[in-house]
């Protein structure tokens, strides 16, 4: 079978709650951010007392992106673990996006009105100038999956999620750009398969 990977999106940021995509922009995690990623660990916590697991065999790996870093070990801090006692890869970083990152989609519309039709008929395919695309990031991401050997905490993004369930056959390339990755839930995911934990 499969390994079983609880997949966390980082907590909430200031540009979270103003509507600014972030991409790879290192933006901290506010107090409702922090506040999430406890309660992340204690979901988990809860989950792996009811399955008999032991959280301490299990693989922590997060993105480099500091909001992923911060929730990571409030994560862990909850779990009764070393808060640093995790890995990095840089695959699990958001998705770029150039030079659209700072900007509400409101602001993108009124400069670039042209490139943001472009993108609504072809979310997966489309890349801002300077960026990448979901179909180029999810491949980074799937790569990254086909290296997943044991149960695995991961602390990413919404837009790498996002990416890894088209690769994992879990969403459509159609609906994966519309796909609520909700913050303060762990993800529970299996080829094919997708369970949320609130």
């Amino acid at each position: 079978m499969s390994p079983l990977l609880y997949y966390i999106r980082h907590g909430e940021t200031d540009w979270n709650t103003a509507g600014r995509l972030q991409g790879q922009r290192d933006i901290p995690i506010n107090a409702r951010g922090q506040t999430q990623a406890t309660r992340c660990g204690e979901i988990l916590r809860d989950l792996f007392a009811r399955d008999a697991i032991d959280p301490a065999r299990l693989d922590f790996v997060a993105s480099p992106l500091g909001r992923a870093r911060e929730t990571m070990e409030r994560v862990r801090t909850a779990l009764g673990l070393p808060a640093e006692g995790y890995r990095v890869d840089a695959r699990l970083a958001e998705i770029a996006f150039g030079q659209w990152e700072g900007l509400t989609f409101d602001e993108l519309q009124q400069r670039w009105p042209d490139a943001v039709a472009a993108r609504d008929l072809d979310k997966w395919g489309y890349t801002p100038p300077e960026a990448e695309s979901y179909a180029t990031m999810s491949q980074r991401v799937h790569e990254w999956y086909g290296e997943v050997t044991r149960d695995t905490v991961t602390v990413a993004h919404g837009g790498t999620l996002r990416g890894l369930l088209v690769q994992l056959g879990i969403a459509s390339i159609a609906d994966a750009p519309f796909v609520d990755i909700t913050q303060g839930v762990v993800f529970a995911i299996r080829p094919g398969s997708l369970s949320r934990y609130a």
